[in-house]
């Protein structure tokens, strides 16, 4: 029997075949669970019915993670065609281009907003919205993905780290409040990967030739690794683990130089 077999997921974030939620979508599949997949605007639409057809059948549904109003709508039409979840992927994460090009100081009060709203607040927002289909299933898993520029200065990613920090203190306290519910919450941290958001941070191709150097591993993150580390922590092999951090950078967080 796989990991997941019999359980039931959400996964927000897929835009493409290079994206993090992509490779965790396969991986979760593989390990036997059944996915609905998220699209934000009917300009990704199209890329996520794509990828949709080589799963196993997923519910392909619309959510803005700004509107509560489709949050809400997501949630219902969960709950009538699956009838409750038992985890959920956050992998939406956004800041505007000119927020990660001009210097940090310049970040105005609109864009540092913006980024707030959708790489933070939308993980609170979503975990209470699909809340009640997990206490259905007796308890679930919530994951979500952040990045090393969380604790330190990476040139160019501005408010996105600011906006990271403070999904990592989400983490911590949804995993306080929801543990008596057995719903857990976690993250990883993944080391840099050629993803469609990471390619318009400036310098991000010296950012992957540095942790090549420099991760004990000597490889640069891979997809799969990202996508395995998430199957395993929305499984019952992680049952004891909430609240965490899981770092998936071939241990260059490790090192001092």
């Amino acid at each position: 029997m796989s990991a997941l077999d019999g359980k039931q997921g959400l996964i927000v974030g897929v835009a493409n075949k290079r994206s993090l939620s992509w490779a965790i979508a396969q991986a979760v599949q593989a390990a036997g669970a059944r996915l609905a997949l998220t699209y934000p605007s009917t300009r990704l639409e199209e890329n996520v019915r794509e990828l949709a057809v080589k799963l196993d059948n997923p519910l392909v549904l619309p959510c803005d993670v700004t509107s509560d109003e489709q949050m809400a709508a997501l949630a219902a039409t969960l709950d009538a065609e699956l009838g409750g979840i038992d985890f959920l992927v956050h992998g939406v994460a956004f800041a505007p281009g000119q927020a990660l090009e001009q210097p940090f100081v310049q970040t105005s009060r609109d864009d540092f907003r913006l980024a707030l709203d959708v790489s933070a607040y939308s993980l609170v927002a979503l975990t209470n919205t699909v809340r009640p289909l997990m206490q259905k299933r007796g308890g679930g898993s919530v994951l979500t993905l952040t990045h090393l520029g969380s604790e330190r200065v990476f040139p160019n990613y501005n408010v996105m780290g600011v906006a990271k920090a403070a999904l990592e203190a989400c983490v911590r306290y949804l995993a306080s409040e929801l543990g008596p519910e057995g719903i857990r919450v976690n993250a990883i941290s993944a080391g840099p990967i050629k993803t469609l958001a990471a390619m318009g941070i400036s310098g991000f191709s010296s950012m992957l030739h540095v942790h090549r150097e420099r991760a004990p591993l000597r490889h640069n993150v891979e997809l799969g690794e990202v996508g395995d580390a998430a199957a395993f922590l929305l499984s019952p092999a992680a049952r004891g683990i909430t609240g965490e951090i899981l770092m998936v950078d071939g241990g260059y967080s490790t090192m001092g130089m």
